[in-house]
């Protein structure tokens, strides 16, 4: 079983009981939902899907505590090790990072991707993730394509984490679309109500998913957590 646990904005744990992995650390107090800070979390594992402050900005601080070893694009994972990140691993699109617990690979996003110091650092990515034997498709922020179908089927996904906040990334509607063509039983939607100008909503979203798909949706309160 794997425990995915929702912590705002683009944030998760991932959890089979050994591992924790957290992809895009964003915080308390830097995130305004989150429901602990960087001290509270216990992780294994970093991914990092894009350089944007409100997917790393407690990166450094996650890994640093943790003395986890942290994933992102190899310009990324380059400047994070600037920052002071001793073990970062860096692979670029379509690369696959194993662990022993499984493995994360990083598929393509499409957004910007430049750090809060503006530095551009590469592209966006989304990953797959492979954890107590369940598949789990973060993302990323990205507007709606039409590879997200290819992605799914070479590496069907147990549980999908989309956004659908709009203006940063694709809106509600265009979710629905790319859980459909996704396909994953559940779907839990990210990146939406955290700040007002990503303002979403869930129910709404959900009902247009199982209208129009066979996949269930799960809304997450930041803290909440789902099993798989």
């Amino acid at each position: 079983m794997t425990d995915i646990r929702f912590l705002g904005q683009a944030c998760f744990e991932l959890s089979d009981g050994n591992a924790r992995v957290v992809i895009d650390p964003f915080l308390k107090p830097n995130n305004p939902v989150a429901p602990v800070s960087a001290d509270e979390l216990d992780a294994t594992h970093v991914l990092v899907t894009h350089g944007h402050a409100d997917h790393l900005a407690d990166a450094v601080a996650v890994a640093a505590k943790n003395d986890a070893p942290t994933v992102a694009i190899v310009e990324l994972a380059n400047w994070l090790g600037e920052q002071g990140i001793k073990n970062t691993i860096d692979p670029s699109l379509g690369g696959t990072v194993e662990f022993d617990w499984g493995w994360a690979r990083m598929v393509q996003a499409f957004h910007t991707n430049t750090t809060p110091d503006g530095t551009a650092v590469g592209q966006c990515a989304g990953f797959v993730v492979n954890l107590g034997g369940k598949t789990i498709y973060h993302l990323g922020d990205t507007c709606l394509f039409g590879d997200m179908k290819l992605i799914a089927e070479r590496t069907p996904p147990d549980v999908a984490l989309i956004p659908i906040g709009g203006h940063y990334t694709m809106d509600a509607e265009d979710a629905a679309v790319a859980a459909g063509l996704i396909g994953a039983p559940t779907v839990i939607p990210m990146h939406y109500n955290s700040f007002p100008v990503i303002a979403a909503d869930a129910e709404a979203f959900k009902s247009d998913v199982e209208s129009k798909t066979s996949s269930a949706v799960v809304i997450l309160e930041p803290g909440e957590t789902h099993t798989v």
